[in-house]
C-alpha cells in the first residue's frame, strides 16, 4: 500500500515538473523591438540601381510602311518593297486591294533600350536603330513626351550606335573598366523587357571573351561572305526582348557592358533547354565609336536614317565638306532596281540641288568607284575637301511619288558635284 501511493506522488511531482517547464516555453516572451526600430535590409546591387535607373531610357524605331496597289514600289528597309518586304501587294499592282489607293504610314516598327552617356547623349544597339526612319526616347512609363533622336556614330559589326537627343533632361552614368571585370563579380542588367521599363535583374559574370558568331556577315573583295565574332561577357542576369541597348551595370553604379542577346534551345539542338545565358557588349568595346561621336567624327552607316554626307534627317558633322543629300542604301530588289544609295531628299541651296540631284536618283558610282551602299558612299566622300568636286553617275527612275516609291523604269545620267561646307549651305 505505501508503495503504491509513493508511485503516485511521484506521479504527481512528475506532471508539476512537466507543467512548469511547458509553462515556461509557452508562456515566456520575447523581447520586443521598439516601435522606432527598423529593419535594414543589405543588398549589393540597391545604391547602384538607385544611382543609375532613371539614365536608362525606351528607344523606339519608327519605320514608313508604304500600301502600294498600283505597281510602283520601293525597296527594303529605308522603304519596303511590298512584294520583298511582306507588304500586301506583289510588285505589280494585282495584289490584295488592288484597287485601293496607294497610301504610306510612318509606324513603330520596334522597342529597345538606351543609357545616357553624357549630357544629350544614349548609347544602344545597333540593330535597335537599324533602319529606322525617326527615332524617339522615351523616358519611364511616359509615352507622350518623346525626343527625338538622331544617329550621330554607329559600328555595325559592334553592334553598337550613339543617339544625339537633344533636350534630354537626364543624367549620364560613369562608364565602367570591362577589362577589370572577373567572372563572379555581382552585375546588374537595367532596361524595358516587353514594356516594364526600367526592369533591373541582377546576377554575375559567367564567363568572359565569349566568342560570339553574328547573324550579320560580310562579304570580302571576292564576294565571300565572312561571320562576324564579337567577344562578349557572359551573365546570368535576364535579359529579354526590350533589354538590348541598355545598361550592364557593376555595384558601385558604373556601366561596363550592353546587353545584347540571350540564347535559346534553338541555338544548339531542338531539344535543348537554355536558361541564363546572356551575352553583353563589353564598354570598352563601344568606347571608340562613343568617342568618335561626342568629337563629332561619327560615321553614320548604311541600315540608318542616314545623312550620308552631313544635315538632313541625321543632323550630321557641321564643318565637313558634303553634297546635300540624305541618302537610304538599296535593298536587294532581284535586279529590278540598281544597287547604291538612294536619294531620300535633296538640301536646298545645297551643291547636289545645284548639280541636278533629284530625289529618287540612286547613285550607283562615285568618283570613278562602284558604290552598293551608304557607307561606301561615306568613305568616298570622307577623303574629299570643299571645292573638290565629285562625278556622280545615278539611276534615275521614270516616276517618283511625293511619298519617295519609284518606277523600275528609268535612266543613267552622269552629274558633277562640288563639294562645299555644312555651315555654307543654306538649309
Amino acid at each position: 500500500m505505501r508503495k503504491i501511493m509513493n508511485k503516485k506522488v511521484l506521479g504527481v511531482i512528475a506532471l508539476a515538473l512537466v507543467c512548469v517547464f511547458a509553462g515556461t516555453v509557452i508562456g515566456a516572451s520575447q523581447p520586443s523591438a521598439s516601435a522606432e526600430e527598423k529593419v535594414v535590409l543589405t543588398s549589393p546591387f540597391t545604391e547602384a540601381i538607385a544611382k543609375v535607373r532613371d539614365s536608362v531610357v525606351g528607344v523606339n524605331n519608327y519605320q514608313i510602311v508604304n500600301n502600294n496597289y498600283g505597281g510602283y514600289d520601293n525597296f527594303g528597309g529605308y522603304f519596303p518593297w511590298s512584294y520583298f518586304g511582306g507588304g500586301y501587294g506583289n510588285g505589280y499592282g494585282n495584289g490584295y486591294g488592288y484597287n485601293q489607293p496607294d497610301s504610306s504610314e510612318e509606324v513603330k516598327y520596334g522597342s529597345g533600350s538606351g543609357v545616357v552617356i553624357e549630357k544629350e547623349y544614349v548609347l544602344t544597339n545597333y540593330h535597335v536603330v537599324e533602319g529606322a526612319h525617326s527615332l524617339k526616347i522615351s523616358i519611364g512609363d511616359d509615352e507622350k513626351n518623346l525626343y527625338d533622336a538622331t544617329v550621330v556614330a554607329s559600328d555595325s559589326d559592334k553592334d553598337v550606335a550613339v543617339l544625339k537627343v537633344p533636350g534630354l533632361p537626364l543624367e549620364p552614368v560613369e562608364l565602367g573598366d570591362s577589362d577589370e571585370l572577373v567572372i563572379g563579380d555581382w552585375v546588374v542588367n537595367i532596361g524595358n523587357p516587353i514594356g516594364f521599363t526600367g526592369t533591373a535583374t541582377a546576377g554575375i559574370v559567367s564567363g568572359l571573351n565569349r566568342e560570339i558568331e553574328s547573324d550579320n556577315s560580310k562579304p570580302d573583295k571576292y564576294g565571300k561572305n565572312t561571320p562576324v565574332v564579337n567577344s562578349m561577357i557572359q551573365t546570368d542576369a535576364a535579359i529579354n526582348s526590350g533589354n538590348s541597348g541598355g545598361g550592364m551595370f557593376n555595384t558601385a553604379g558604373q556601366l561596363v557592358g550592353i546587353p545584347t542577346l540571350k540564347y535559346t534551345g534553338t541555338r544548339y539542338s531542338s531539344n535543348a533547354a537554355v536558361e541564363s545565358i546572356g551575352m553583353c557588349i563589353p564598354i570598352n568595346e563601344a568606347k571608340d565609336v562613343i568617342e568618335a561621336a561626342l568629337s563629332g567624327k561619327g560615321n553614320v552607316e548604311e541600315g540608318q536614317q542616314a545623312a550620308a554626307d552631313g544635315e538632313g534627317t541625321t543632323g550630321g558633322l557641321t564643318g565637313k565638306p558634303r553634297m546635300g543629300v540624305t541618302v537610304s542604301t538599296v535593298k536587294d530588289t532581284n535586279g529590278q532596281l540598281p544597287r547604291g544609295a538612294y536619294v531620300v531628299s535633296v538640301d536646298e541651296g545645297s551643291p547636289a540641288e545645284a548639280a541636278g540631284l533629284k530625289k529618287g536618283d540612286i547613285m550607283v558610282e562615285v568618283n570613278g568607284q562602284v558604290i552598293t551602299t551608304v557607307t561606301e558612299e561615306i568613305e568616298i566622300i570622307s577623303q574629299l575637301k570643299e571645292g573638290d568636286e565629285v562625278a556622280v553617275r545615278v539611276w534615275r527612275p521614270e516616276n517618283v511619288s511625293e511619298d519617295g516609291r519609284i518606277s523600275t523604269e528609268g535612266d543613267y545620267i552622269d552629274l558633277t558635284v562640288k563639294l562645299a561646307v555644312v555651315d555654307e549651305i543654306a538649309q
